[in-house]
């Protein structure tokens, strides 16, 4: 055992810095130990033998070789312990985000107009079964999302990188799997942006479809007539493409601030005509059919799933490891935002029942002033958050763009040309399918039981499958059929939801 292996052990993690390794030299220099057979005089402070004669300090040297016999760390191990790969200590953040910051955003990212569609959910799929159904949907997307953080932490070791994108980690995952997935990478890569900007670009359609239908009822209210929802398409679409011109995302920060404020305003006011009279049982139903009740599943999935923001947040932390702990963020903002979701969708439902519609907000009465403020705060809140959601689809085309835009004398043209085309596509989208519920349900069964539910599992398995083969057949079973069961949910969802839905519009087409 030589003293540069004790050095190395008491220089665990491998991240010292070099001052550090002369400083634990000089410190293995007073324990009497040299770098060559351990073996050194015992020398008093001015480097004279001590009493005058020269020894060999065994007890040192014994105490220590038992030091290092007690940890029964083999040569191999202590030199893996020194080359261990901590993503943590390598990320350099210019403004990491606090415990308490990343609760908020994420909270923020996960309430949006989805949970407006709850009660319509809850009609779907009935009070027992949305009760239900919304409590096990939630804890099944908590899950999974603990999967696809575990599984990123693990790659960025594996590849001595600090942290991961989304898409990031799920070419990682195929390229450190067995070698039949190792050539399929790039493409895994390129489908889950794709199926992220088809989630952002979904719900930027869903915006245009609420803003468009809280306007056309405080219109028909006080302007008389039965103006086409369209029409109010028609009226925002230039805001739309004004709004998402807006190059910086810092100038867009205070408007976020107004909409987080409007929201919070309109929330309290929704939930006022909800408990303005006593919920009643009477009259609904316990059950949904079963035509119904995949609507349930897609909404849900749809007003539930942060799963873009999940990474981005957690590779922002001051200190990531509160993120996925047993008490960290994840855990903190799932619980609240499940009861949440499941109070407004079941006393939603009771207060409105076969009346309800794709957001609580238009069932609320037609002739008080107070609903109409409630739907205009939260038009304008939803108009900012357009915005955002927009920012995110049209970040993630042009990274793809970016490479053959960088010496292009027109390239500022050709970036105002790609923000104004996403609008448009969301524009002509939310034209051809106005229904607010069946747009809901199509976005959430198709892109978020793909990106939420399947994808973190099949990210999980390739990941750690090698770790489980060693622990022996029976674990090894269990991981496969946790994510098979997980996949084959997914599956199910995407292909009943969508159906469903598809189904659903085109026959309120005909």
């Amino acid at each position: 055992m030589t003293d540069s292996m004790t050095r190395n052990f008491n220089n665990y993690p491998s991240t010292a810095k070099p001052e550090q390794h002369f400083s634990k030299q000089k410190m293995a220099a007073a324990d009497c130990y040299d770098n060559q057979g351990m073996l050194r005089s015992e020398l008093d402070i001015n480097g004279k033998p001590v009493n005058g004669n020269t020894c060999i300090n065994m007890d040192s040297l014994n105490n220590k070789c038992v030091g290092i016999n007690m940890k029964g760390d083999t040569a191999q191990q202590l030199n893996e312990k020194q080359n261990f790969y901590n993503p943590y200590q390598h990320r350099d953040v210019k403004h990491p985000t606090t415990y308490f910051d990343t609760l908020i955003h994420l909270l923020k990212a996960s309430l949006g107009t989805g949970i407006l569609a709850m009660p319509s959910a809850f009609k779907n799929a009935g009070y027992v079964v949305g009760t239900l159904g919304t409590i096990i949907i939630g804890i099944l997307c908590t899950y999974t999302i603990h999967l696809l953080i575990t599984a990123s932490h693990e790659l960025c070791i594996k590849r001595k990188v600090p942290s991961l994108t989304y898409p990031g980690t799920v070419a990682a995952a195929f390229e450190e799997g067995p070698k039949f997935t190792r050539v399929l990478a790039p493409y895994a890569r390129m489908m889950t942006n794709m199926f992220l900007v088809l989630y952002q670009i979904g719900s930027s359609c869903i915006y245009v479809v609420f803003i468009a239908s809280n306007l056309k009822v405080v219109g028909d209210a006080y302007l008389g007539g039965n103006t086409d929802v369209r029409m109010y398409m028609v009226y925002i679409l230039i805001p739309l493409i004004l709004i998402s011109w807006i190059r910086n995302l810092k100038l867009l920060a205070p408007f976020s601030s107004i909409a987080t404020c409007l929201t919070i305003v309109s929330f309290t006011l929704i939930f006022y005509y909800i408990f303005r009279e006593a919920p009643s049982f009477v009259d609904r139903e316990p059950v949904g059919t079963v035509k119904s009740i995949p609507l349930f599943f897609g909404t849900v999935l749809f007003a539930m799933e942060a799963i873009g923001m999940v990474l981005p947040l957690e590779n922002e932390m001051k200190n990531p490891k509160k993120f996925g702990s047993v008490f960290g963020v994840l855990n903190a903002s799932m619980l609240p935002i499940s009861v949440l979701y499941t109070v407004v969708g079941l006393l939603g439902y009771l207060k409105y029942g076969d009346k309800t519609t794709g957001s609580i907000t238009l069932d609320m009465p037609q002739t008080e002033v107070l609903a109409q403020v409630v739907k205009l705060l939260l038009s304008i809140s939803i108009y900012i958050t357009y915005a955002l959601s927009n920012y995110v689809a049209f970040d993630i085309i042009w990274k793809g763009m970016e490479q053959k835009m960088e010496k292009n004398e027109h390239r500022i043209c050709w970036e105002y040309a790609l923000r104004t085309s996403i609008v448009i596509i969301t524009f002509f989208f939310a034209i051809a399918i106005p229904n607010l519920e069946h747009l809901i349900s199509l976005i959430g069964a198709f892109c978020l039981s793909s990106v939420g539910i399947a994808l973190p599992a099949i990210v999980s398995f390739l990941t750690f499958s090698d770790v489980y083969k060693d622990e022996g057949n029976f674990r090894f079973g269990l991981f496969c059929l946790r994510n098979l069961l997980i996949i084959l949910i997914a599956i199910f969802a995407f292909v009943i939801g969508v159906s469903t839905s598809v189904s659903d519009i085109i026959h309120h087409m005909t």
